[in-house]
């Protein structure tokens, strides 16, 4: 859109001063402009580069648009699109709303069911890309467009994420408000981190998984970048994404605090936690630091993350964050 608006901008200029009245052209023109980037007015048809490479043109602004994951429908919320949402996954359980829009299947979504929907636009995920190829070319092949939003493994590709969302949907200024409130809460919650002194920034286990084979958070994830804003350090540090780690190693790392994301599946994961055999001398055990975290805030990639931050700064430094 801005090389659109820069190349009506130029021309018309020009135009402007070959006739004698350029100042008043100009004048006109950053008021359209001005009024777009408030969300008055949205220029379609727009042409993006989507996560797969594929260039998508849309023709219309969508009116009626299908999520296939659940950040895709948590971003479309956020920026008031819950009204256009007809289709959503069987996993997404946010907002509520979404308990009363119609279901289109889980990874192997029903396409005859999208397609009875008649959206005009399909949002779906890096993640599942390569799996739902067929499907979604069927879609396409439908007459229905399809925008594939990027898997997302840090803040920086979330904004991006929902910035491609926003030019898909005609809702950029929304994008853009979503972002500012983002890097807003996280900037507070880092100043308030700065505060804890080199010395006293605990040591955090973070596992995604119980036993028998414990899953944890490594480096280049979420809750890495998480640890990292709220002055943290990651006790599996030297292991690689989502990692499968043996418990002496954990134990050696000897963690402050111990903090789970798979409670809503374990009746009581706390307590299985601290009555683990061998773990006796880990002083998260010790001092009972053990606090399972709402998985959905800080695994998903959506603009609850920076709610998830929050979370687990109040988990991790209860006495700072209260």
């Amino acid at each position: 859109m801005k090389k659109f608006g820069m190349k009506l901008f130029t021309g018309l200029l020009v135009i402007g001063i070959l006739t004698g009245c350029g100042s008043e052209v100009e004048e006109k023109q950053q008021q359209s402009a001005s009024e777009i980037d408030k969300g008055k007015s949205a220029v379609f048809p727009v042409t993006l580069k989507d996560a797969t490479g594929e260039q998508v043109t849309i023709e219309e602004e969508p009116q009626k648009i299908v999520s296939l994951i659940p950040s895709n429908t948590e971003i479309a919320f956020a920026m008031d699109l819950g009204e256009k949402i007809v289709g959503v996954s069987d996993y997404d359980n946010y907002p509520k709303e979404t308990a009363d829009i119609e279901k289109i299947g889980d990874l192997e979504f029903n396409v005859e069911k999208i397609i009875s929907l008649s959206p005009d636009l399909v949002l779906a995920h890096e993640s599942t890309a390569d799996s739902a190829k067929e499907g979604l070319q069927q879609l396409r092949d439908s007459g229905i467009s399809v925008v594939v939003i990027n898997d997302a493994a840090n803040f920086k590709d979330v904004y991006s994420s929902i910035e491609m969302l926003g030019k898909a949907t005609g809702a950029n200024h929304n994008a853009n408000v979503l972002i500012d409130e983002m890097k807003t809460k996280l900037r507070t919650i880092e100043e308030k981190a700065a505060e804890i002194k080199q010395h006293e920034q605990k040591k955090v286990l973070v596992e995604v998984s119980g036993s028998p084979e414990i899953y944890v958070t490594g480096k280049n994830t979420f809750l890495d970048e998480m640890l990292q804003l709220i002055n943290a350090k990651n006790a599996a540090a030297d292991q690689e994404g989502w990692a499968k780690m043996e418990e002496e190693s954990m134990i050696e790392e000897n963690p402050d605090v111990i903090i789970t994301t798979y409670g809503r599946y374990v009746e009581d994961v706390t307590s299985d936690i601290l009555n683990r055999n061998g773990w006796e001398a880990v002083t998260a055990i010790k001092e009972k630091q053990v606090v399972d975290v709402n998985e959905d805030l800080v695994t998903r990639s959506g603009p609850r993350l920076a709610e998830g931050v929050e979370e687990l700064a109040k988990a991790v430094y209860p006495d700072v964050f209260k």
